[in-house]
């Protein structure tokens, strides 16, 4: 495996003030949640917005830490942390910043398709990666040990603020907007929370596509899709990579765009589905723990924990990464919180007790916050796969008639039906979105 890029239920009552969408007049094609977290939008029913060709896009990389050196095998990161800002030919708009879901990058397809839809509506755009992708962890994470949605939000907030010292002058922003979409969706509600102290943005909305409640809870749902469905169960895990590799060589010259992540299995199954044995569960618990694998990786190299490469092993540019790879790809998420990141906060805080830890990473944290700050939304899926039964309940309760919830759409599966993205627009149409 090469690291380049990868090292890298039902709900209950509702009150009449909620935004819920119900099964009469929602039309998306897929009701199944494994499929359509899987297939995503078929496009002929898709939001079609105006490519962003000749738009002006400026992609550069930032040097978040000027005095961190990168180590050797990482040397395709050197430059720094990517990322872009899509801007408008009048210099004086609306910005919002997207930051990308679990294990993605700043350009991931999600992204891209927000940033389309938010572009042609007459925004300015900048784009973030996720904090757990492994070109954040190496150039932008403070600690080295992702995962802690606070400190993993204070990141991101620092690399929006520097983002905006690299364009200068070059646009005029009249006011700043936030989104992102699963982890980057909850990541969004403690950017916000972070700058009703810091004030460098003001952000005037908030919206939160398909976010986890608690952080440990999805992580382990998606944990347990891989162990409890993969055919032949995670002895057969690298046989079952193997025929997906094999899969992409028939079909990666037919894409634009692919990383070694979700997408890229996504893409193989559009393409070649997998034999009826291999239910989808397996195929999503297995792009989950790729990025899980290239982000536990990239954190032990990092810091030098000495988890998976001995420690003070420096590796080449050309070492042979297989070996490190399988190993990693054994390491559940439940694994890397007990072993890696609660002792790294422990040692920070002598007397944090495990369950304080977990309770800090889950919306529930700031519920007081979300409850009361008439900014900031939630689109969301009944059915969504990374939620506990009656997680949903949650959304419903806390953000009232700033919540939209649809009845089926899997885990962001529908982020780009044209409903969906008509209904994310006009939550804004008071920056003059769609105008």
């Amino acid at each position: 495996m090469k690291f380049r890029s990868s090292v890298w239920v039902l709900f209950g009552l509702l009150t009449s003030v909620c935004a819920w969408a119900g099964t009469e007049g929602y039309t998306f094609p897929i009701k199944d949640p494994f499929a359509a977290t899987v297939v995503g939008t078929p496009r002929d029913v898709a939001a079609e917005p105006k490519p962003l060709r000749g738009a002006n896009i400026r992609n550069f990389h930032l040097k978040v830490f000027p005095d961190r050196a990168t180590p050797d095998v990482f040397w395709f990161d050197e430059r720094g942390l990517r990322t872009a800002v899509a801007y408008q030919d009048d210099k004086k708009a609306p910005l919002i910043f997207l930051i990308a879901g679990t294990g993605a990058s700043f350009d991931s397809p999600k992204n891209r398709g927000m940033a389309r839809a938010f572009y042609n509506a007459g925004f300015h755009v900048a784009a973030v990666s996720s904090s757990t992708h492994p070109n954040f962890i190496i150039s932008a994470s403070s600690s080295g040990f992702p995962g802690h949605i606070v400190d993993d939000s204070k990141d991101i907030y620092r690399v929006m603020e520097l983002m905006m010292k690299r364009m200068g002058d070059k646009i005029e922003v009249t006011d700043y907007y936030v989104a992102g979409y699963s982890l980057g969706g909850a990541q969004a509600a403690f950017v916000s929370k972070l700058d009703e102290e810091k004030r460098s943005f003001n952000f005037k909305k908030v919206l939160m596509i398909n976010p986890p409640v608690s952080l440990y809870n999805s992580v382990n749902i998606l944990d347990k899709m891989l162990e409890e469905n993969l055919p032949g169960g995670l002895d057969h895990f690298d046989a079952f990579v193997d025929r997906l590799m094999d899969a992409f060589t028939e079909v990666y010259t037919t894409v634009d765009h692919v990383e070694f992540n979700d997408e890229f299995l996504y893409t193989v199954y559009r393409n070649r589905p997998p034999k009826d044995d291999e239910p989808l569960a397996a195929l999503i618990g297995t792009s989950f723990r790729m990025s899980s694998a290239s982000m536990v990786f990239t954190t032990d190299v990092m810091t030098n924990s000495g988890y998976i490469v001995p420690k003070n092993r420096v590796l080449s540019t050309t070492e042979n990464l297989g070996p490190y790879s399988k190993v990693a790809h054994r390491i559940t998420f439940l694994q890397y919180f007990d072993e890696l990141l609660y002792p790294y906060y422990k040692s920070k805080q002598p007397g944090l007790q495990r369950q304080a830890l977990l309770d800090q990473l889950s919306l529930r944290s700031i519920e007081s916050y979300l409850r009361n700050s008439d900014k900031i939304y939630v689109m969301h899926n009944a059915d969504d796969l990374i939620l506990k039964p009656g997680e949903i309940n949650f959304f419903t309760d806390v953000f009232g008639s700033r919540a939209k919830i649809y009845p089926w759409g899997g885990h962001c599966g529908n982020m780009d039906y044209k409903v969906n993205v008509d209904h994310m627009l006009g939550l804004f149409a008071d920056a003059g979105a769609g105008k």
